[in-house]
């Protein structure tokens, strides 16, 4: 059974900097895709970023040119930086990874962003 170990978060202020970490049980080599979602408050979960295996991305448009998502293979991990963070990145950020029967998701980590 895959796990997914997420970890990076914390209280910043705006315009500051986080990275987040996915750190996976095995070969991260053996998903479809990899991404970030996130859960503000009172809001439904939303995509952040997806990255499929031959490294192509998506993101969501409210993070373009501020996050980057990047995979080390040698660690089995995925990160997250995050730059010029805003107030309304504020929430839960979970890692998940699409395998052929099904989806794995880390257990979360809080990123609040003060203003």
């Amino acid at each position: 059974q895959v796990q997914l170990v997420d970890s990076g978060g914390g209280l910043v202020q705006a315009g500051g900097s986080l990275r987040l970490s996915c750190a996976a049980s095995g070969s991260i080599s053996q998903f479809d895709n990899m991404g970030w979602f996130r859960q503000a408050p009172g809001k439904q979960r939303e995509l952040v970023v997806v990255m499929a295996s031959s490294g192509r991305t998506n993101y969501a448009d409210s993070v373009k040119g501020r996050f980057t998502i990047y995979r080390d293979s040698a660690k089995n991990t995925v990160y997250l930086e995050m730059n010029s963070l805003k107030p309304e990145d504020t929430g839960v950020y979970c890692c998940a990874a699409d395998l052929a029967n099904g989806r794995a998701w880390g257990q979360g980590t809080q990123v609040t962003v003060s203003s």
